[in-house]
């Protein structure tokens, strides 16, 4: 059973408790993100997580937090994304209040000292100088930029070196006092505690915690797009390879079909592309496609790494299976899907964490609140007509883009090559 309460100050609990489970995850969501963030703040969202870990009045060395965190067996960390940023601990039942005291107040009361910005700054750009360092990240950030140009989607969540030297101590605190706020954070807990129990709990902890008014997320816009085909020439020893396209946001009612159409085509050893381009073909090691929903719009894509000598022929056999995507499935490829599907969120389900993030994560973005169960019926009811239906909405030629880096010419390597 799992309950939400709203406290004065607009804070959002959820609580769910999970039968026979040996430890307990709190996880606390802000509405902060990429798409809170204008152009010139690009990275602003994914700084300030970081200085929430640089050290509060109570807590002064940032190592204090990890200490503290490790002597209790548990973990902590956090995450920024387009729409959000959690910060999430893992504990056994006994260090819960421990854990959410130690969140509560990195959250609340963090210093933003100048000379640990200046430190963070600097960690922050050899994390942008790590992705250069690798293609297959390169290759996903510059299908964004063609997918959503000039848009919070098209950058990446750290934003860019330019962005991150550039933003000043007071910007970086006038966010952290804008978004953090009680009415934009939702704090979710499960695993081997009760409902009031966390409740209590929660609210000794949040409840005097300001309101605020938080900035809002920014909407896409559907035009312009950018180039078909983006390259980024390399030598590297392999050609990354991204296929991708504008998907479906959460409320869309193909999204189910999507997913069910990703799962058969590009997920699992038994999809499509990984029996005929690395089983049948030898063509590659890695090739996967995946799905992301977001508020308005989402994202549908496929990866691989190939042999430059190679990349042709992959293109080819890609641009192919996913013109047969548009054909009608089989009822047994279907179920297969499904059963995937369904076995995976069941599986994750086990871990305290993940029970945390789903229904905390719904609840920071204003979702429907779906059960497991309510979510695995929704796949289950997935038709082959649907399926078809999602197919021939992601899959054509006039929408969809591919971004390669390696040792390559883009528009060469493409030519002639067509999913119609």
């Amino acid at each position: 059973m799992t309950a939400v309460q709203t406290l004065d100050n607009g804070l959002r609990i959820v609580a769910a408790p999970v039968p026979h489970a040996r430890s307990v995850s709190i996880s606390v969501y802000m509405a902060a993100g990429s798409r809170y963030e204008q152009e010139e703040d690009a990275g602003l969202s994914h700084f300030v997580e970081h200085l929430c870990f640089k050290g509060t009045e109570r807590r002064p060395d940032p190592q204090q937090i990890a200490v503290e965190i490790d002597a209790m067996g548990g973990a902590i960390n956090a995450v920024t994304d387009r729409e959000l940023t959690v910060y999430y601990a893992k504990v056994t039942p006994e260090h819960t209040e421990h854990a959410v005291d130690v969140l509560a107040d990195m959250i609340r009361n963090s210093l933003f000292r100048e000379p640990e910005i200046e430190r963070e700054r600097g960690v922050i750009l050899e994390e942008l100088a790590a992705t250069e360092d690798s293609p297959a990240e390169q290759v996903g950030l510059l299908l964004d930029r063609l997918l959503w140009p000039g848009q919070p989607l098209g950058r990446d969540i750290a934003g860019t070196p330019v962005t991150v030297m550039a933003v000043t101590p007071q910007r970086l605190i006038d966010y952290y006092r804008r978004q953090y706020v009680a009415s934009a954070a939702v704090v979710s807990v499960a695993g081997a505690i009760d409902e009031r129990q966390a409740v209590d709990l929660l609210e000794r902890a949040f409840g005097d915690w300001t309101r605020g008014e938080p900035g809002d997320w920014l909407p896409f816009a559907r035009e312009p797009r950018g180039e078909r085909v983006g390259t980024i020439k390399k030598e590297t020893e392999q050609v990354h390879i991204s296929f991708g396209t504008r998907g479906f946001g959460y409320d869309d009612a193909d999204r189910y079909a999507l997913d069910v159409l990703s799962t058969l085509l590009g997920e699992g050893m038994s999809s499509r592309l990984f029996a005929r381009l690395r089983e049948e073909l030898g063509l590659c090691y890695d090739i996967h496609t995946f799905v992301s929903h977001l508020r308005d719009t989402g994202l549908f894509a496929l990866y691989a790494g190939v042999d430059p000598g190679k990349a042709r022929e992959a293109v080819c056999e890609i641009a192919a299976e996913l013109k047969r995507a548009r054909e009608p499935v089989s009822a047994e490829e279907l179920e297969r899907a499904q059963l995937l599907l369904r076995a995976r969120l069941q599986l994750r389900m086990e871990d305290t964490r993940a029970v945390s993030a789903w229904h905390g994560s719904q609840e920071v973005l204003d979702l429907p609140r779906l059960t497991p169960e309510e979510t695995i019926a929704r796949t289950n009811a997935v038709t082959v007509d649907d399926v078809e239906r999602a197919a021939a909405r992601v899959i054509d030629d006039e929408t969809l883009q591919v971004a390669l880096v390696g040792p390559v010419d883009g528009a060469e390597l493409l030519s002639g090559v067509s999913v119609g």
